[in-house]
């Protein structure tokens, strides 16, 4: 591969702990023909190049991990899109996309030598289609906002990731996002219908229709979705919508420790129903959350569980007070329902509220991503328990229990070496046994770089040949976020 030569080194290691060393070009350098290429078709407001101006594209969410890029472009359009493709493409420079900046994957951190192609400025709601319910959006469009204006017509859009107040669709749509809703409504995949997406050569294709039925040909847009930019860049999404739920309910339960939480999750699930939030914290987590918010929440119980239904006013009393029961069934300390949306809302925002207390409360935390099929949440829960104990890491546990999606939290410093790799060494006993017990090693953050070097143990070789045969066919100097993934 053309590029090779030029970040091997830097995807060896599994985390760049040492972030004071981050490499950027000289502050007084010329130049370059790409950068000259690049401000002729964007212009000086467009791009970035002065190393103090790129320190806060070397990274995403993700701890440990920095680099910077040569140069940040922000194109307005899908022409200048593309413009900035061919020219990167002439000058043999990858392009690493970027939305929000919120990836936990790394996925978003660029290569040397890199141009980080920001979307931020592709932020228009083109269309909102009550008659069809869909919506077209531009890539940049912060996710909450999709939601807002959706319910100005009386319509939802149910993907709802953690970070919905700061995440955009164009990053949710590049990784495949879930969120608190994903037990009962599912995750972005769900509710794209179609993308127009900028290929490596510089051609834009466009991916789907508004028809909820198309068999004309290979899904090429479900290639797209997931895919973290290491295909194309998408300029625009069309979204599905539904109607919005007529009612909803909100109970909260405290339990005395995670596994009696965790089982009243799988009775719920045993019982069909079908809530549309079930959502669990542990004892830290709490703790940091009733410290940056103070809602009044129980820090000394073991664990409390989130609870939601909505539908039908009348159905979602009764499943309201069935989850209630089981809660109390299997030990809850404490079970109240919010009698109103205002403190309803309140306390979601305990659960959304999650990594960011945490997040505050630590030098570094760092958020993994395991899923297992719902029958195994007991024992996954004990597994991270004991694992992480046995480490010497402090850790959180909180996620999306419904649907078996677990974000085990890892409090340390990732200027520590030492600490950092005692956090490896869990973190990947962690997914190994996700993996045995039926489970994936990321349910919706991606893989990017930090789950590059597990991604062989829950794909067979087969598919992984498959898997880079489309990405050398579709890339073929991969110089679309290369290195992440998958190395070819």
């Amino acid at each position: 591969m053309r590029l090779k030569k030029h970040y091997e080194n830097f995807f060896t290691h599994d985390s760049l702990t040492d972030c004071e060393k981050m490499t950027h070009p000289s502050e007084s350098a010329p130049m370059t023909e790409l950068a000259v290429a690049l401000s002729q078709v964007l212009g000086p407001p467009g791009m970035l190049t002065s190393p103090s101006e790129l320190v806060p594209y070397s990274r995403d969410a993700t701890a440990g991990y920095m680099q910077a890029p040569a140069a940040v472009v922000f194109p307005k359009d899908v022409a200048q899109v593309a413009a900035v493709v061919n020219i990167c493409r002439t000058h043999h420079a990858p392009i690493v996309p970027r939305g929000g900046g919120t990836s936990l994957s790394a996925g978003a951190v660029p290569v040397p030598g890199a141009v980080v192609l920001s979307l931020q400025k592709l932020d228009r709601i083109l269309e909102t289609d009550a008659q069809n319910l869909t919506m077209l959006v531009e890539p940049g469009v912060i996710t909450a906002r999709i939601d807002e204006v959706a319910a100005t017509q009386g319509l939802f859009y149910p993907p709802d990731p953690g970070s919905i107040k700061t995440c955009t669709i164009g990053g949710n749509v590049a990784s495949n996002a879930g969120g608190l809703c994903g037990l009962k409504y599912g995750v972005t995949r769900d509710y794209v219908l179609a993308l127009e997406v900028v290929l490596p050569d510089g051609e834009v294709a466009w991916l789907g229709s508004k028809c909820r039925k198309d068999a004309a040909g290979y899904s090429l847009r479900d290639l797209f979705i997931g895919s973290e930019g290491t295909l194309g860049i998408v300029t625009k999404i069309l979204l599905k919508l539904l109607p919005r739920p007529a009612a909803k309910a909100t109970v909260l339960a405290t339990f005395p420790d995670l596994e009696h939480a965790a089982a009243t999750v799988s009775a719920i699930v045993a019982a069909r129903l079908n809530p549309c939030t079930l959502e669990f914290l542990d004892q830290a987590t709490l703790r940091c959350v009733e410290a940056q918010l103070h809602l009044g929440l129980p820090i000394n119980a073991g664990a409390l569980l989130l609870m939601e239904s909505d539908g039908h006013p009348t159905a979602v009393a009764e499943e309201a007070a069935q989850m209630a029961e089981f809660a109390c069934a299997h030990g809850a300390l404490e079970v109240r329902q919010a009698r109103n949306a205002t403190e309803a809302e309140q306390l979601a925002a305990a659960r959304r509220q999650a990594y960011p207390a945490l997040v505050q409360a630590y030098p570094s935390a760092i958020l993994e991503d395991v899923t297992v099929p719902r029958s195994e949440l007991v024992a996954m829960v004990r597994f991270i328990e004991k694992t992480t104990r046995a480490h010497g890491v402090a850790c959180a546990i909180f996620g999306h229990a419904g649907d078996g999606n677990f974000h085990p939290t890892y409090l340390t410093d990732e200027r520590d070496s030492q600490a950092m790799k005692k956090v490896r060494m869990a973190a990947r006993e962690i997914a190994l046994e996700a993996l045995r017990r039926g489970g994936t090693i990321t349910g919706e953050h991606g893989v990017g770089l930090a789950k590059k070097s597990y991604l062989p143990l829950q794909r067979d070789a087969a598919s992984l040949a498959l898997l880079k045969q489309i990405k050398r066919a579709i890339d073929p100097e991969n110089l679309f976020n290369p290195g992440k993934i998958l190395e070819l």
